[in-house]
């Protein structure tokens, strides 16, 4: 009788030791750039890394590998962690992501901050045919134009729920839209590259006028953004649909190589770019570079979702 009793009140505990670590469960921590994931080269950029209120350490992945870890700044609230990049290379772009400890466990990896560095080819032209007024319900096509260093092309659209389209070809890609709807306007920028997080500087922006029937005031763009300029673009949160053609060429001159962002002691990122020697500065304490293991996450930036 007595080893039933023992052998059921071992079963107990265990299943409730089983449901405690279930409530216990760490929430996902989250990865954001600022001041957007998309950095003009040469400009500076922040990485954010914020997990539950009671954090006692975060990790910063690049590419899967570990290159920075260490405690909350006692100058930021202690479930945030950054990190600064400088001067924003192709080094520095790529997918990133992080996790933190509480309570002697780890949670899981955020999902994937995809860092993209703008300025790297030459500026496109952008154009929209028949014309950038159109009639409510009719059909619009945009067209990324750039002849050299490019075979992948993006087009944008400015707003917090405006999109991103992904398009190729050798120096131009087609982007149609319609029949549209006042949803549709709005201004318009194109970029061009060989890889997804090394493009050209962006193009001159089309605004497109919907008029008709309708509520064509309505507009996907942010009124509370500032007015862009070409030469100073911040995009806000983004969607991102498959362009007009699906299949990618193989990558090209200026794709990005094996080499990117490398751990130093203290946590401090390291540049590999030929005649750039400085580090950039990790907001953490005691933080130690070190060897990881890879991390499955999604294709997911800030504002910008891969589809």
């Amino acid at each position: 009788m007595w080893p039933v009793l023992a052998a059921l009140l071992c079963l107990g505990l265990c299943w409730s030791q089983g449901v405690s670590t279930r409530k216990q469960t760490l929430s996902k921590p989250i990865i954001w750039a600022e001041p957007s994931a998309l950095v003009p080269k040469g400009m500076p950029v922040t990485i954010w890394c914020q997990g539950a209120p009671d954090a006692e350490e975060f990790q910063l992945h690049f590419e899967g590998v570990l290159f920075a870890s260490g405690m909350p700044k006692p100058t930021v609230p202690r479930c945030k962690a950054d990190i600064l990049i400088p001067t924003m290379t192709s080094r520095t772009a790529g997918r990133y992501s992080c996790s933190y400890r509480s309570g002697g466990r780890w949670s899981e990896p955020s999902d994937g901050l995809d860092l993209v560095v703008t300025g790297m080819y030459d500026t496109p032209t952008l154009q929209v045919h028949p014309g950038p007024e159109v009639t409510l319900g009719e059909s619009v096509t945009l067209y990324c134009h750039l002849e050299t260093a490019t075979s992948m092309f993006f087009l944008l659209k400015e707003g917090r729920s405006s999109h991103v389209r992904e398009g190729w070809g050798p120096v131009q890609a087609e982007f149609p839209l319609g029949p549209v709807t006042a949803a549709h306007q709005g201004t318009y920028r194109c970029f061009g590259s060989y890889n997804s997080h090394s493009w050209s500087f962006p193009s001159e922006p089309v605004e497109l006028v919907v008029t008709g029937d309708g509520n064509t005031s309505f507009s996907l763009l942010d009124p509370t953004s500032p007015a862009a300029a070409a030469d100073a673009w911040e995009p806000c949160a983004m969607n991102t649909e498959s362009g007009a053609q699906k299949e990618p060429p193989a990558a090209g001159p200026g794709a990005a190589g094996p080499g990117g962002p490398r751990a130093a002691p203290g946590g401090r990122l390291q540049e590999q770019e030929a005649g750039t020697s400085e580090s950039p500065r990790c907001h953490v304490s005691g933080a130690q570079g070190k060897k990881g293991t890879q991390s499955a996450h999604g294709h997911w930036r800030p504002g910008l979702t891969w589809v």
